[in-house]
């Protein structure tokens, strides 16, 4: 039967051939979404074994976050960006959650998210994730937590306030416009935990600082931050 059902797999890519997000090359057998090519070439950072690294160094002075790290790193442009645009925009949740899972063999390496408690992806507005049909942020963290063995957190941090894209909004607009849009639902568990904070990009830092302000409130609560990508503008 599976002989059958790859034979029937391999005829339809003749006519449907699918191909790799980031360099558009056709895919082949025990390929998906990607190409053995792209993953080998991907840009990946080691910031979690750099603890002074870009993406820990946007929050110095700004909010105390125990460890901050990204998967991979790209420019504006770069095939990789793609990446991030077929889980965000183009549905591709699955790539977010294969992507995580890698990304969680690295954090694996990584004494510094060793302790980690919880996960906790950043959440969207209801009516966003509505349209969206799925919060990337969620999907990427569920593939992490799979490999750390650690729950996932997507009720106690919260928006409660719908906000424009930031795109295009500086470091001071990010901020901003982020300020007071999240909000914690019953702050008591996850009091005296390391939470790690998810999210698909992290660019000048201000959505994840607006929440780790929020959870490093609570009492004995320390906060430490992965994302998929950085984006090195």
């Amino acid at each position: 039967m599976k002989l059958l059902e790859q034979s029937i797999s391999d005829v339809l890519g003749l006519f449907f051939p699918e191909l790799c997000v980031t360099c558009g090359r056709r895919l082949v057998s025990q390929e998906t979404f990607v190409c053995f090519d792209c993953w080998q070439d991907l840009p990946v950072t080691n910031f979690h074994l750099k603890p002074e690294n870009k993406v820990a160094q946007l929050f110095w002075g700004r909010v105390d976050i125990s460890a901050a790290t990204a998967f991979f790193s790209y420019k504006k442009g770069s095939k990789y960006q793609q990446l991030i645009h077929f889980v965000k925009y183009k549905g591709l949740k699955e790539l977010g959650f294969e992507t995580g899972k890698k990304f969680g063999l690295q954090l694996l390496e990584s004494p510094d998210f060793a302790e980690i408690d919880v996960l906790m992806p950043v959440p969207l507005h209801p009516r966003k994730e509505k349209k969206r049909g799925f919060n990337q942020s969620e999907w990427i963290a569920r593939g992490i937590a799979g490999v750390l063995q650690k729950p996932v957190d997507t009720k106690t941090l919260h928006r409660k306030v719908f906000t424009a894209t930031q795109t295009k909004r500086n470091r001071y607009e990010r901020w901003q416009n982020v300020e007071s849009v999240f909000a914690l639902n019953d702050p008591k568990a996850i009091e005296n935990k390391h939470v790690l904070l998810i999210d698909d990009v992290v660019t000048t830092g201000a959505t994840l600082e607006a929440c780790a302000i929020h959870l490093l409130k609570l009492p004995g609560t320390k906060v430490s931050i992965a994302t998929l990508a950085y984006a090195d503008i």
